[in-house]
């Protein structure tokens, strides 16, 4: 039997509590386990390049230039290393500078801890990962469902319903494969990371299910 090697995770937080809590949480998983600690960017570099886990959790606002800067330095010298960031922050700014310099992912502190993990699986398995907190402030409501075809918006409002995949499939005279499809692009047009984010997305912008 192949047991399969957990993920290596290493975490940067200036404060202590944040990274005892997360650690924590973490190596409490079957699949992933923390090998490492920084307490400021600097150190999150050097932890990054001598233990070359395969994510390193970033804190935005730390000591030693912040981890915007880490991040810049990680990417360039440690690039198969994904780069999650775990802020307070959901300013745009911070979110579209993040993601535009290669980040695999951007979670709010605020989030609950299932979140947290499913943006690690998320971005272990090389997708990206942005939990609807952070997602929200990229674009008003109307321009991030404009972003969505027609049949997208149809197949959101079904789900938002509660129809399973073969009853949209059925009403929009479809197979269940193109039903797929249109959820994992919704998904992936949002930066949503996973269904129960996308049902969230769907309730807090108001979509209508259809009759």
């Amino acid at each position: 039997m192949t047991v399969k090697t957990p993920t290596r995770i290493v975490i940067a937080d200036d404060h202590a509590v944040v990274r005892a809590g997360l650690r924590t949480l973490i190596d409490t998983q079957g699949d992933m386990q923390v090998v490492g600690e920084a307490c400021d960017a600097g150190e999150a570099v050097e932890q990054v390049r001598r233990l070359r886990p395969d994510i390193v959790v970033l804190d935005i606002t730390m000591p030693g230039g912040g981890g915007l800067k880490a991040q810049q330095t990680i990417a360039a010298e440690v690039p198969e290393t994904r780069i999650l960031f775990l802020s307070m922050h959901s300013d745009p700014a911070f979110v579209r500078t993040a993601l535009s310099a290669g980040a695999a992912g951007y979670i709010t502190k605020n989030a609950v801890h299932t979140e947290l993990l499913n943006a690690l699986r998320t971005v272990r398995m090389g997708r990206r990962y942005l939990d609807p907190a952070a997602s929200e402030v990229l674009l008003p409501p109307s321009g991030r469902q404009a972003i969505l075809s027609e049949r997208e918006r149809e197949t959101l409002r079904l789900l938002a319903a509660g129809h399973t995949n073969q009853e949209i499939a059925n009403r929009l005279f479809v197979s269940v494969k193109t039903v797929e499809t249109y959820r994992a692009r919704m998904m992936q047009k949002l930066g949503i990371g996973d269904f129960a984010s996308l049902i969230r997305f769907a309730i807090q912008q108001g979509v209508s299910p259809l009759e």
